[in-house]
């Protein structure tokens, strides 16, 4: 019984727990319902406030925008009446001038029929005093004028013929005398000696127990050496000298220094070899440099580009006819400005015309084209003054003279070219030749370089391993000699010795 009440209580007490609940929840949920109410009421107070604002604010922006451009139209319409009002002044000042011209117009009218009529006047007054003349003097107007021609033709004639060759003959006479004058002058002021270039260089030894160190052990060293500078070296039987052979004069003065400095250090090997061949090369440069310089300084050339300077300076390593292109460059300044000086023309011009005339032979092995094309592009790209160039241009008669200076360029390139053992062209034809049989070598593709030896006799070339296979070095040998055969004239016979040299280096650290 006890167990059934105890169920009836709980149940009771369940059920109300349930109906608490819902009420409670019941009042929680109107609670809830009342302040959402009251938020959509603010936020409706809050965006017609926020709305009056936008709508004052695009209200006072109408406003300032509607006085702005009532603005801007008033001081149009003032602008456009300021306009109109100058319009109509210069149309009332138009047809003032108009009404003006009118008038000079008419005066001039009148003036012209006034000339007019005191023209034919005057005509016909020379009519009738022409015809009275023709009656005197029996001839027509024509026949007067022929005759009165003749008549001062005849009296005048001799006397002009007279004058014109006596003029002529003393013109000639003085010209002549003034040029003689001048040149021997100018060649009396400058006696300068320039030596013969030679195609050998001589170096001096300790003692001859160096040679068989220059050799090396079966002839490394000097093989080595000669592939390196490009010259042939010479060991025979004089004492204590060892003869280095090249037609190219830059090419012997590296191997001069590299050997030179070889026998100082007293290490002559292959690896050391290229070493001081390189480093002969940079002394090489410097000198170029140095050379050029002083070759400015002596005809007193300052305002030249450095860069044009050095090229210069390679004109010291350059012969032409076996006359040194540098001093060749620096006679003929001397000669013309002395020239130009007495011809009064502009002695600057005409000496850094004569000094840089022969520039392009810097290059003219290398680049196609005469040396004076050469020389024109290279004074064109250093902006040197057209005047210089047009000096410079004309020594050859490639192109006209323009000037006075290109006349003296042109006449001191022949006074020192032209004096006695200035020139051999036997050596300007042999060094020729030689140039010829390393261009057609150096021709083949995979070649790295070649060089000419033994007077021409043989042809050294070195080619790219990695390029060249040996059977390709054979046959490229036999082209070579095909080529040579068919372009070039020589005596004797040329060997041509192509050489394929692999080398491997690796370093142990």
């Amino acid at each position: 019984m006890s167990l059934k009440l105890a169920l009836l209580l709980a149940l009771i007490a369940a059920s109300a727990g349930i109906g608490f609940g819902y009420l409670l929840r019941l009042i929680i949920s109107l609670g809830k319902k009342g302040s959402m109410e009251l938020d959509i009421q603010r936020l409706e107070l809050s965006a017609k406030e926020e709305a009056q604002k936008v709508i004052l604010e695009a209200e006072n922006k109408a406003n300032s925008l509607i006085l702005k451009t009532q603005t801007e139209l008033k001081e149009r319409e003032v602008r456009s009446k300021q306009a109109e009002d100058r319009l109509i002044k210069k149309e009332e000042f138009l047809d003032k001038r108009q009404t003006d011209l009118d008038k000079e117009t008419e005066q001039y009218k009148e003036k012209v029929t006034e000339v007019k009529s005191l023209y034919e006047k005057v005509h016909d007054l020379v009519k009738e005093r022409t015809q009275e003349l023709s009656k005197v003097s029996h001839l027509s107007p024509e026949q007067a004028r022929e005759e009165l021609l003749k008549v001062i033709q005849h009296e005048s004639e001799e006397d002009l013929m007279v004058r014109m060759q006596k003029l002529e003959t003393q013109g000639k006479e003085k010209l002549l005398l003034r040029a003689q004058e001048i040149l021997s002058s100018a060649i009396q002021r400058l006696s300068s000696s320039i030596p013969d270039e030679v195609m050998a260089t001589s170096v001096t030894l300790p003692s001859d127990e160096l040679k068989g160190k220059v050799i090396g052990k079966e002839g490394r060293n000097i093989k080595a050496f000669e592939r390196a500078t490009g010259v042939e070296v010479i060991v025979d039987d004089t004492p204590n000298s060892i003869t280095l052979s090249s037609f190219d004069p830059v090419r012997r003065a590296v191997a001069k220094l590299a050997l030179d400095n070889l026998i100082l250090d007293g290490r002559i090997q292959p690896a050391k070899i290229e070493e001081f061949v390189l480093n002969a090369q940079q002394e090489v440069n410097t000198i170029i440099r140095e050379k050029g310089e002083a070759a400015t300084l002596e005809v007193e050339i300052y305002n030249l580009d450095p860069k044009l300077v050095a090229i210069l300076g390679r004109l010291h390593f350059r012969t032409s006819y076996s006359q040194n292109v540098l001093a060749h460059s620096v006679e003929m300044a001397h000669l013309a400005g002395m020239i130009a000086t007495e011809l009064g023309a502009n002695v600057a011009v005409a000496k850094a015309g004569a000094l840089l005339h022969d520039i392009g032979k810097a290059f003219d092995h290398e680049v196609q084209g005469t040396h004076v094309e050469i020389g024109r592009r290279i004074l064109q790209k250093f902006g040197v003054e057209e005047d210089v160039i047009k000096a410079m241009q004309a020594h050859h008669g490639e192109y006209p003279y323009e000037t006075i200076e290109s006349i003296i360029v042109q006449t001191a390139d022949a006074i020192s070219g032209g004096r006695p053992g200035a020139r051999r062209d036997n050596l300007e034809h042999y060094i020729k030749r030689l140039q010829d049989l390393e261009a057609i070598a150096t021709s083949f593709e995979g070649v790295e370089k070649a060089y000419a030896l033994q007077a021409g006799r043989e042809i050294r070339v070195f080619v790219t391993p990695e390029k060249i296979s040996d059977l390709e070095a054979k046959t490229m040998a036999r082209d070579i000699a095909v080529r040579i055969e068919k372009e070039l004239k020589y005596p004797g016979e040329i060997k041509v010795n192509v050489i394929r040299e692999a080398r491997s280096i690796e370093f142990a650290r």
